[in-house]
């Protein structure tokens, strides 16, 4: 029988891994979860640093379910604020708060640092062709 070959799968979480291990111990020192750093810059990201919900769960790859327990406990720390806007009480609005955007700039240098420590790791142009190949991975349809 033929040996199956290398999953995809195995190997984009098994990188996922140890990229994260360049940036856990810092999340770890401020008592932020990765879910709640990826809300946190995404929402820094955002023009005006709000967004809704849904626009936040897909832009921060968290599953609309697990967005609101993250919401719940940034907003119980102050770091996020959540409204229903007077005109349509259907949606939900996040944004961050002066702590939020305090946080996020306390921990920007230090995780531009592990990025450069990755991109020195691998080298420039590896890096780029890295970040382009997953780009492409990402917009692949699977229903072709």
């Amino acid at each position: 029988m033929a040996r199956p070959t290398p999953s995809l799968t195995m190997a984009l979480l098994r990188a996922r891994e140890s990229a994260m291990g360049f940036f856990r111990p810092h999340l770890n020192r401020h008592n932020v979860t990765e879910q709640q750093w990826r809300v946190i810059r995404t929402l820094w990201q955002a023009e005006a640093q709000t967004l809704e919900s849904y626009q936040l769960a897909e832009r921060a790859c968290i599953l609309r379910p697990s967005l609101t327990g993250v919401l719940v406990r940034l907003e119980q720390s102050g770091l996020v604020r959540r409204w229903k806007p007077e005109a349509d009480q259907r949606r939900l609005c996040v944004t961050l708060t002066p702590e939020g955007n305090a946080l996020f700039d306390d921990m920007k240098g230090e995780m531009m640092r592990q990025y450069q420590r990755i991109q020195q790791h691998l080298g420039p142009e590896k890096y780029r062709t890295l970040m382009s190949l997953l780009d492409e991975v990402q917009r692949l349809d699977p229903q072709e």
